[in-house]
């Protein structure tokens, strides 16, 4: 049985910066250091951070005045922001830029009284912390749509005034599908001045649609609430290649692989590479072979961490 690897996978720029604002937080004021909402969305990386002392809540009301909080990778509305200002809170932002850029679109958007479709999936932390950025009060209102059958049901009041932003870590190819859709409704919608996806989610679904050319089985590597996991898995079912979504080697069925030609394993952007190597090993301990790694794009991408965890060293 063939291994191949997709090149890029795993971490991205936005989680590696998330997680290491943890940690130098950790290291500079000791635990408890307490996180809202996972800091990204990966059960390995949660748990082993909170091994190190990090305490993971839903709400600021669970953080006790003047204590320590980390924002996820995921962003906060501004009304967590303004919670966390007036309950004297020392706060540590981990939002990746790419989701800060998100917001500031959706800023300016509000500003111009514009009617906004966010294109998104409920629920998630980083659409409601998104929704949570826009200022109703010039006049503007923001939409959730989350798929091409909800375009035709769309009720716009200002189609001349009408824009969109999108979620970070959705579908390359829905999200096209369901802009052109939009357009054809709207022609006058405004699109964000640059593509909303982020460089990662990008590299990494392109990266799977070349190993699924060559292989008869994916598996993901990620936490089943990631949504570039969960993205990346989806890919191989629409190629009508059979994938699996998994937290690390032990969810593995060996029956999986019964007759299996080649097998493809990627990481989305959350899992740690460590869990992706337990996966080959698991596989080569069934009769896999050497694995062979993909060509793929470079990423160079670093994200600077906030000034003050980098003027104190936290070494």
């Amino acid at each position: 049985m063939r291994i191949l690897l997709a090149n890029p996978r795993g971490f991205c720029a936005g989680v590696d910066r998330a997680i290491d604002i943890v940690e130098r937080a950790l290291r500079m004021f000791g635990s408890p250091i307490y996180v809202r909402h996972e800091v990204v969305h990966n059960r390995h990386v949660v748990d082993g951070l909170r091994a190190k002392g990090a305490v993971f809540v839903e709400e600021l009301n669970e953080v006790p005045d003047g204590g320590t909080v980390v924002f996820s990778a995921h962003g906060v509305s501004t009304a967590v922001e303004r919670e966390a200002t007036r309950r004297g809170l020392q706060v540590f932002d981990a939002t990746c830029p790419l989701v800060t850029k998100v917001h500031m679109e959706v800023t300016h958007f509000a500003r111009e009284g514009r009617e906004v479709i966010l294109i998104g999936h409920a629920g998630h932390p980083e659409v409601e912390g998104t929704i949570g950025r826009f200022d109703t009060s010039h006049g503007g209102t923001i939409t959730l749509l989350q798929s091409l059958e909800d375009v035709a049901r769309l009720e716009i009041r200002h189609p001349e005034r009408l824009a969109f932003v999108t979620q970070t870590t959705l579908s390359v190819d829905d999200t096209a599908n369901i802009v052109e859709a939009l357009r054809a409704r709207f022609p006058s919608l405004q699109a964000p001045k640059r593509e909303d996806i982020c460089y990662a989610t990008q590299n990494r679904q392109d990266a799977v649609k070349k190993l699924l050319a060559d292989c008869d089985l994916l598996i993901v590597v990620g936490s089943r609430s990631s949504s570039n996991s969960n993205r990346l898995r989806e890919l191989a079912e629409r190629s009508g290649v059979t994938g699996y979504l998994v937290d690390g080697p032990d969810e593995l069925h060996r029956e999986w692989f019964t007759d299996k030609q080649t097998v493809g394993v990627t990481a989305g952007a959350s899992a740690p590479e460590v869990l992706v190597q337990q996966v080959v090993e698991r596989l080569r301990s069934w009769g896999g072979q050497l694995p062979t790694e993909l060509k793929g794009i470079a990423e160079t991408v670093v994200f600077g961490l906030p000034k003050a965890l980098r003027a104190r060293g936290a070494a």
